[in-house]
């Protein structure tokens, strides 16, 4: 059985079981695995011939082993992985993969629908009940909220900056009430995101048996494993052939997901780290400094405003250092590992919105504003990169346009179409916030007094 550690390395281990129920660790670190099992070139190919219900068994079962009976952990994966994820030519060697049909329209469906199957499966089997909270920035909110809604033993608490997500992010958690409860906080995700991880380490609040659904929790995190592992089956053609993915970084879920899997075996020649004006990692990258951004800014690509991410905790470990909550460094990692690995840039609002025009005129299709990050990444990296320009590349458009409608109309001058699953979120009526949070003791009150 593969156990996990704390990144601040001053808490006992855990097996996966335990690290999904607790969500956080109890020193304020991420849960992260003693040791990444790997597939050999071989197997990573014969995922050409399998669905993405059949290569997560191959992926997972490897890290859950035996916690989850066999058929129990294939009903899981199949009921949580009920949606396409469409992988679709561009240009030349360009690949893009829309990571948007599940229920939310965002690539937060595949870790938190995964999660929540999991985690009612071990409560089921320990009879206990939990209380999520999640901290968003945008689309993991939404996520979460569906994909735990109605289930028996977890309420869920949403915290969202309420002054910087759009109409259609904030209807996605809203509008369902039940076991769900969302809160705009005045503040940014930063706030948000500190204040969950203050109560998780409150020891008054330890009866309350709290625990995490966002990236924090690494059963959110290893299904994204598995997008990478479909996208590269669906456009490599010979046996070990490498390709170059562009992943969209905020809170850096999706690019540790993407290293765990390049770990695991599957080829990658580089990773993409594409953020907005909040660019504290590419400067960290360049100079060896780290220092937040604070307080984040507010960009068009609302999902990543993030100033300080969880997880580059678990990623500064994946190459020998260590960074705690606080954003303190503790050792430093193998820089340049890191530069080998990934070229992280920051992209403007003003090149976006540019992506997002070009694109449309280019090849007639719309992409939203973190794909839009993504493909401006992409093509700062073909410029630059000689050596890699016949290397196929796969850039994750993460969120559906309909999401982001004013950006589009006011950019392009068409309306995007709505999914049905956005029209039904548009005509429902919104649950009230229920209170005003301007500081952590604020939101223990009402944890106290509510729950």
């Amino acid at each position: 059985m593969i156990m996990l550690h704390s990144t601040n390395r001053n808490a006992p281990k855990v097996n996966f079981k335990e690290a999904i129920l607790k969500g956080q660790a109890p020193d304020k670190g991420l849960y992260m695995l003693d040791e990444i099992p790997t597939l050999n070139d071989e197997e990573v190919f014969s995922f050409r011939d399998l669905e993405l219900p059949q290569i997560a068994y191959n992926v997972l079962s490897k890290i859950i082993g035996d916690l989850i009976p066999k058929k129990q952990l294939e009903s899981i994966i199949n009921r949580a992985l009920n949606f396409e994820i469409p992988i679709r030519h561009v240009s030349n060697y360009d690949y893009m993969m829309y990571i948007d049909q599940g229920p939310t329209c965002s690539f937060k469906d595949v870790g938190a629908r995964t999660l929540a199957r999991l985690m009612e499966y071990f409560l089921e089997v320990e009879n206990k009940d939990v209380i999520i909270i999640t901290a968003t920035s945008g689309d993991t909110g939404g996520a979460v909220a569906q994909a735990f809604y109605e289930m028996n033993r977890i309420k869920v608490i949403v915290l969202y900056p309420k002054n910087e997500v759009s109409n259609l992010q904030r209807k996605q958690m809203t509008t369902l009430g039940k076991n769900v409860t969302a809160i705009g906080i005045s503040g940014k995700f930063d706030d948000c995101q500190r204040f969950a991880k203050m109560a998780f380490a409150d020891k008054d609040l330890e009866h309350f048996n709290l625990t995490s659904a966002n990236s924090i929790n690494f059963g959110r995190l290893l299904p994204q494993t598995l997008y990478y592992f479909l996208g590269y089956s669906r456009v490599t053609e010979d046996l070990g052939e490498k390709v170059i993915f562009s992943v969209p970084s905020g809170n850096f879920g999706n690019l540790v997901g993407g290293l765990i899997a390049f770990r695991m075996g599957l080829p990658v020649k580089k990773f993409i780290s594409a953020v907005n004006e909040n660019d504290e990692f590419p400067r960290y990258v360049r100079s060896g400094k780290y220092q937040k951004v604070e307080p984040s800014k507010n960009c068009l690509s609302s999902a990543m405003n993030v100033g300080h991410p969880s997880n580059l905790a678990r990623l500064i470990e994946m190459y020998g250092g260590q960074i705690d909550e606080t954003g303190m460094v503790h050792k430093d990692p193998d820089l340049e590992r890191i530069r080998n690995d990934i070229y992280a840039i920051s992209v403007t609002d003003e090149d976006t919105k540019k992506a997002i025009k070009d694109f449309y005129k280019e090849y007639a299709k719309i992409i939203e504003p973190h794909g839009a990050v993504g493909w401006t990444a992409l093509q700062a990296y073909r410029k630059e990169s000689l050596t890699d320009r016949g290397t196929k590349s796969i850039t994750i458009e993460t969120a559906h346009p309909a999401k982001f409608p004013e950006a589009i109309i006011s950019l392009l001058n068409i309306t995007p179409e709505l999914p049905q699953a956005l029209e039904i979120i548009v005509r429902k009526n919104e649950f009230p916030n229920p209170v005003e949070i301007n500081a952590y003791d604020d939101f223990k009150k009402y944890l106290q007094a509510n729950y």
